[in-house]
């Protein structure tokens, strides 16, 4: 099986597992908030992360060197993560991943500030074709404003921050580590803004498998994506993650009656092409740079 093909079907789970998650957490949107949300599916994941390190033996890699950093990222991915769900039931579902693909546009603006990374020409490029591409899905002004966009929109800069974080924190610790102090971490973190108020709804009996779902997905997912980049470059991953786009649109046209809005298609395309843009630069052959004087 070739290397492409293999990365084909670590993408395809990675596409399911992504839809997956987004379909049931709308379906416990109506008796859980998004902290109680994040608090289960926290819970869940300490148990996956623990009974598989158990069986893998690197429970060892688990240390205390490097809390403030996984602190500061599981703050950026919590924050992220609820402005999520809450844009998943606020908005159609192709908004909210179109504007997620931002993310790694967001990434290219925190880096220089975080890891000390040269934003070179071809980044600030991409990073303002990118914002372009954000005008076009939201299509801000006072009557298309609404707060799920503002939430989908921040929720990419969470994500991007946790990506930077957790680009700083694989320079020490391995995959272990990280792991299970995101899913610790966020545990805390959603039992302290979910019981604030003295009250944590229970799942009924009918959501515990869709927050099952929640959980196991949101760690396969990543899983499956990061094995694909591993596997094949990003040139070859990337145009297969967008495929996530036109399923969720209509998967939320049959499912939720969702119209198809041509300027989210339009917008994902831009966002798309200026995160190629920067992929394709930044993977070409040094000499090919050499050569063109870039």
């Amino acid at each position: 099986m070739s290397e492409t093909l293999r990365a084909c079907l670590w993408m395809i789970g990675a596409i399911v597992s992504f839809t997956s998650m987004a379909v049931a957490g709308r379906a416990v949107s109506l008796d859980l908030d998004t902290f109680e949300i994040m608090m289960y599916r926290s819970l869940i994941g300490v148990a996956i992360v623990l009974v598989v390190s158990g069986l893998a033996r690197t429970q060892s890699q688990i240390t205390t060197r490097s809390l403030g950093w996984h602190l500061i990222r599981n703050i950026s991915h919590f924050t992220g993560q609820n402005l999520w769900f809450f844009a998943i039931t606020a908005i159609p579902l192709a908004q909210v991943f179109a504007l997620e693909f931002t993310s790694p546009l967001w990434v290219m603006v925190l880096s220089p500030l975080i890891l000390g990374e040269r934003l070179t020409r071809t980044r600030a490029i991409s990073a303002l074709f990118g914002f372009v591409g954000i005008l076009i899905v939201a299509r801000p002004s006072p009557e298309t404003l609404d707060i799920g966009l503002l939430a989908a929109a921040l929720a990419a800069i969470g994500f991007a921050g946790s990506a930077v974080f957790t680009r700083r924190l694989t320079r020490t610790e391995t995959i272990t580590c990280i792991l299970f102090y995101l899913t610790v971490m966020q545990a805390v973190f959603g039992l302290i803004c979910a019981g604030y108020d003295g009250d944590i709804a229970l799942p009924s009996a009918a959501n515990w498998p869709w927050i099952v779902l929640i959980a196991c997905a949101g760690l396969l997912a990543h899983f499956c994506l990061t094995t694909a980049l591993r596997i094949a470059p990003a040139t070859v991953v990337m145009p297969i993650d967008f495929v996530r786009l036109p399923v969720i649109a209509i998967l939320g046209m049959l499912v939720y009656a969702e119209p198809l809005d041509p300027y989210v298609i339009l917008g994902a395309a831009v966002i798309f092409a200026a995160n190629y843009y920067n992929i394709l630069h930044e993977t070409r052959p040094v000499t090919g740079k050499l050569r063109s004087g870039a």
